[in-house]
């Protein structure tokens, strides 16, 4: 099939390769302009122009589908448009233009977690399985009919990274079945059905951990904002961000630490919760490179008091 692809992060690349897979024609690839990253700054293709460049596949660099990019995806006359991630939205007329529409492929169940961040979203709550659906492309947000779906499990503590990786490894499969199935007419959409929720986009205070919760809670918490915006606490005014924290069991005979108390236990940091404890396993102070939290803890005198 004649398809154009617009996609720009990590996750969307194995979605591109797999439609190359398949045998499908990729006529263009569309993703965001180069950006800055790091602390220099450095201007940086995203992931999917890395990968289409690795493919040998044009490129199409937009932060906004204007009538200038309209003009060009026209003149490719394609079938089928997919979008996995691009990071803006796509209107009319670019909208109706392929002649089977666009999907795209988000990572939730729908109608739940609709928007920017829906793995992120859903791990904060504290959920295990992420779903995820190929849906036709429609005006409102992430609203259209559902073409294939799946879902997988993961255990408690899965930082969002993880299990955003693993779900863009699994939906290849539904994308590659909504496509077939479009192309030979062969697959009927469902709409969505149920309390629609959304998944707004993570801010860096989303990332501010609470220990007075349930230990349950805060492991949720953390894992939906890992990597981005990045989990922290505060200590004597400056933040700490937490790049790696997991279950533990206090062990026996030892008491429970107050909430947001870190206590350095042989080579262990137990964080005290609101019933009970967790294992600081990496910190990064402000201004600092991320560390053994133990080796922090010891340096303070063995614990820690967080605000």
């Amino acid at each position: 099939m004649r398809i154009v692809f617009a996609g720009t992060p990590e996750v969307a690349v194995p979605s591109l390769e797999a439609l190359v897979g398949a045998g499908h024609e990729v006529l263009a690839v569309v993703t965001r302009e180069d950006a800055p990253v790091g602390r220099k700054r450095v201007l940086t293709a995203s992931p999917v122009a890395r990968a289409a460049e690795r493919l040998g596949l044009p490129t199409i660099k937009a932060n906004r589908l204007d009538d200038a990019v309209t003009a060009q995806i026209e003149s490719l006359a394609p079938e089928l448009g997919v979008v996995v991630a691009y990071g803006g939205l796509i209107r009319e007329p670019l909208l109706s233009l392929p002649r089977l529409g666009w999907i795209n492929l988000h990572f939730s169940e729908l109608p739940r977690w609709r928007g920017a961040a829906p793995v992120q979203r859903a791990l904060m709550a504290g959920e295990t399985r992420l779903g995820l659906a190929v849906f036709r492309l429609v005006a409102a947000l992430d609203a259209g009919a559902v073409l294939t779906e799946d879902a997988l499990e993961v255990t408690p503590g899965t930082s969002a990274d993880d299990a955003l990786s693993a779900l863009a490894l699994s939906g290849t499969a539904a994308l590659l079945d909504a496509v077939a199935g479009l192309g030979d007419g062969s697959l009927t959409a469902r709409e969505q059905l149920g309390e629609a929720s959304y998944a707004h986009k993570l801010e860096r205070e989303d990332g501010r951990l609470d220990p007075r919760q349930p230990a349950a809670a805060v492991l949720a918490h953390w894992a939906g904002v890992t990597s981005e915006p990045g989990a922290f606490l505060d200590v004597e005014g400056q933040s700490v961000k937490v790049p790696e924290l997991r279950a533990v069991a206090l062990p026996e005979g030892e008491a429970v630490p107050t909430p947001g108390v870190a206590r350095l236990l042989g080579a262990t940091v137990l964080l005290g919760t609101g019933d009970g404890v967790l294992e600081l396993v990496r910190v990064q102070p402000a201004g600092k490179a991320a560390m053994n939290a133990a080796d922090w803890v010891r340096s303070r005198g063995g614990e820690v008091r967080f605000a």
